[in-house]
């Protein structure tokens, strides 16, 4: 059960690879050079003004829910404008006597090259909290903690959060079963290159009708919460906003299912068939 509760926490935010991991290299982050950053990588999924409501099932009991939103961050980073995403997750109903999760994770998400400049995480899960306060320095290719470390990191790395929307900006049109797509994020002093694997394309009827989707499984690490390498399926619309529409996945302990709830401020029409 705990472990299930755990991977609960991990989906209202959407991160739900277990990837294998390396450790990020200390360094010292003014003895770095500079690089470019990138600019206008393409963004026809998301603006500012879009709202995402998740539910989270544990079987049949519904056991969590997620609100992920997009701003227009006050605030600019060298000079350039950002939106600053925010999600929310908590547990609902019986779920906050067993394991109670109450969750905030942010990003200041650069609107040209879609990559993170700050990303913090406040949760609390079933007691257990986590402060982080993450500041990246994309020119140097390194990130400062809030314990005033400093680590080294692949160019453009995706924060935990971020991940999650530059995964939607990506082109799909022309993938083929089988392919592979790697986005590298950087959480916890790790490196975690996360795997989403394309599976064609398929209609997925749920409570609020049918869409047309892409199907992907998440490329994991076997016998650590999940069974196989594909017990865990994620949806995304087959169109321009690429929202993940529902997750299901097979634990050792049961199955969870997160699937969309409600939908505002989309970017482009939704590919609801019905």
């Amino acid at each position: 059960m705990k472990k299930a509760l755990y991977l609960l926490a991990a989906v209202l935010i959407s991160v739900s690879s277990i990837a294998q991991s390396q450790k990020a290299s200390r360094v010292k982050m003014d003895t770095l050079p500079d690089y470019e950053l990138r600019t206008a990588h393409a963004n026809t999924a998301f603006k500012a003004g879009e709202k995402l409501t998740y539910r989270i099932h544990y079987g049949f009991v519904d056991a969590g829910e997620a609100v992920i939103e997009v701003k227009d961050s006050p605030y600019t980073f060298d000079g350039r404008e950002a939106f600053h995403i925010v999600g929310i997750g908590r547990s609902l109903g019986a779920f906050n006597w067993v394991f109670k999760v109450r969750d905030r994770y942010e990003t200041y998400f650069d609107k040209n090259g879609l990559f993170p400049h700050r990303f913090l995480r406040d949760v609390n899960e079933g007691g257990y909290t986590i402060y982080q306060d993450y500041k990246f320095n994309q020119k140097k290719r390194a990130v400062r903690t809030h314990s005033k470390k400093e680590f080294a990191t692949p160019e453009f790395v995706q924060d935990m959060l971020s991940s999650f929307y530059y995964a939607r900006t990506l082109d799909y049109n022309n993938a083929k079963i089988g392919d592979v797509f790697t986005i590298m994020t950087y959480l916890d002093d790790e490196i975690f290159p996360l795997k989403i694997k394309y599976m064609g394309k398929e209609d997925v009827k749920m409570r609020q009708g049918t869409f047309r989707c892409l199907k992907f499984v998440p490329v994991i690490q076997e016998g650590r919460i999940f069974k196989d390498e594909e017990d865990m399926k994620v949806w995304i619309t087959d169109d321009k906003n690429h929202i993940p529409i529902m997750v299901e996945s097979k634990i050792l302990v049961g199955s969870i299912k997160m699937e969309v709830v409600s939908y505002e401020g989309l970017r482009n029409p939704i590919a609801k068939i019905n």
